[in-house]
């Protein structure tokens, strides 16, 4: 090969090259790789790459792979992460108001949980965060309504006295358990199953997509519908990498999260809808609960000593129609 040749090849392939080298970030989370959260995530990486020009893809870490929550949402400081998904009530230790969309039966029922996602009221909670930790809320995901699982059916508060059922490892979970006399205990979630099955605690607190997903009907009898938590999950990018981003790649980062969001919360709808009978199926009791007094014992503790939010915050919620 002559030396002007293998310089037009050099030249030619360079043309071919990308103006900028691709960045891989990870996004972390702990729920199940056959979970919405975790397929609607991985699907957005070719999103993310068309709509930034190949500057940025994803590469998704499930099932508490990088680390515990407690671990991720520190990840993000620490840059071992770039982006996670999060329960509020997790992203509430660095700043306490974005809590309460996570507290137990905050919410009237998914209409208004659905309003107050698109509300200004968690506009300026996000924002607080985000000045709070420099870290940047773009999305809001339903995860579903908690239900109880136990081995005894849950019908009436007085049930619930005395029951040892796992919580996570966030203070304000421990809200609804006290409320009726129960004894929470923190474990994490990827420890739960075996807590259950070696009887460690009695109980546990998910919505129905979870329960299925991670099994825990093969040790529990009962599914008890208190829909006590209208959940959802934080996506959340860190500040390391939010702000290194142009105006142009935050607006395709909003865009693409913003759609993930909905693509789970699609799924986790039906899901719940389908599941009840599916667990039937299975030999599980799904037990209806009238909520109404699980929720008045509840309702009193919303701006006690474990609230971390102001009054003016949860008249603003409540105000919400």
């Amino acid at each position: 090969m002559t030396a002007s040749l293998g310089a037009a090849l050099f030249a030619s392939a360079a043309l071919v090259q990308p103006a900028t080298a691709e960045t891989v970030l990870k996004w972390a989370h702990v729920y199940e790789a056959s979970e919405p959260y975790n397929t609607c995530a991985v699907a957005a990486s070719d999103k993310l790459k068309q709509a930034t020009d190949g500057r940025y893809a994803i590469e998704v870490y499930p099932a508490s792979s990088l680390g515990k929550e407690t671990d991720i949402n520190e990840g993000l400081s620490l840059g071992t992460v770039d982006i996670i998904y999060t329960g509020q009530l997790f992203a509430g230790r660095a700043y306490g108001p974005i809590a309460i969309g996570g507290a137990p039966y905050m919410f009237r029922d998914f209409d208004h949980w659905d309003k107050y996602r698109n509300s200004d009221l968690f506009q300026e909670l996000s924002k607080g965060y985000e000045e709070a930790t420099g870290n940047h809320i773009t999305s809001m995901t339903y995860y579903g309504e908690r239900h109880v699982t136990s081995n005894k059916p849950i019908l009436k508060p007085e049930d619930m006295a005395g029951l040892k059922i796992r919580v996570p490892d966030a203070a304000l979970y421990q809200m609804f358990p006290k409320a009726v006399g129960a004894n929470p205990t923190p474990i994490a979630f990827a420890e739960v199953y075996l807590a259950l099955q070696q009887g460690t605690v009695d109980a546990q607190e998910n919505p129905l997509p979870t329960i299925q997903a991670k099994k825990f009907y093969e040790v529990q009898k009962d599914i008890n519908l208190t829909g006590h938590i209208t959940d959802a999950l934080l996506t959340i990018v860190s500040g390391s990498v939010w702000n290194s981003l142009s105006d142009e790649d935050k607006q395709a980062f909003e865009t693409v999260l913003d759609d993930t969001a909905k693509c789970a919360t699609e799924q986790v709808i039906k899901n719940e809808k389908d599941l009840v009978q599916w667990f039937k199926d299975q030999g599980v009791k799904v037990n209806e609960v009238d909520r109404t007094p699980f929720r008045d014992a509840t309702v009193k503790l919303h701006n006690g000593p474990d609230a971390t939010w102001d009054q003016a915050t949860y008249d603003r919620l409540q105000a919400i129609k």
